[in-house]
């Protein structure tokens, strides 16, 4: 789990500005937003987070004000996540799911039964889309070669 971890705490740093972010601007209309509890890398303490779901990147910050000037808590490019599925029996605790790569699993903790199912279904979308970005881009148009 902890290279996730660290992809997703090194990604972006506190002290770079907000156009660092990949262009991503987490501020306005994103694709989902909501509180999720997560568990820390180190001390494995469950913390309420406010998430943020964007241009196939999942934020998350200690506030859900959430403003241009915000700078994250940590990110999570969902290509390069596998899957996103129920985790209730893993963790023993309700409403919990969790994300997936080839190496890690991190787990989040939803406030009811839909909302898992929303975050499930909207990170589950995000990671065929933006997987799916990746393979459209390396197709060749030979029609164009001609």
């Amino acid at each position: 789990m902890a290279s996730l971890w660290r992809l997703a705490s090194s990604t972006f740093t506190s002290d770079k500005p907000a156009a660092d972010y990949d262009g991503v601007e987490f501020w306005t209309n994103p694709e989902r937003t909501g509180w999720l509890t997560k568990q820390g890398e180190y001390i494995k303490t469950w913390r309420r987070r406010w998430f943020v779901l964007k241009q196939g990147k999942l934020f998350w910050f200690k506030e859900s004000t959430v403003t241009r000037a915000s700078r994250p808590r940590g990110v999570i490019p969902v290509a390069s996540c596998l899957t996103v599925k129920g985790a209730e029996d893993v963790l023993n605790k309700q409403y919990a799911f969790e994300l997936s790569t080839r190496n890690d699993t991190m787990y989040f903790i939803a406030d009811s039964e839909k909302e898992k199912e929303d975050w499930i279904n909207s990170i589950g979308r995000s990671i065929v889309q933006h997987s799916r970005s990746v393979t459209d881009s390396e197709i060749v148009d030979y029609d164009s070669k001609r």
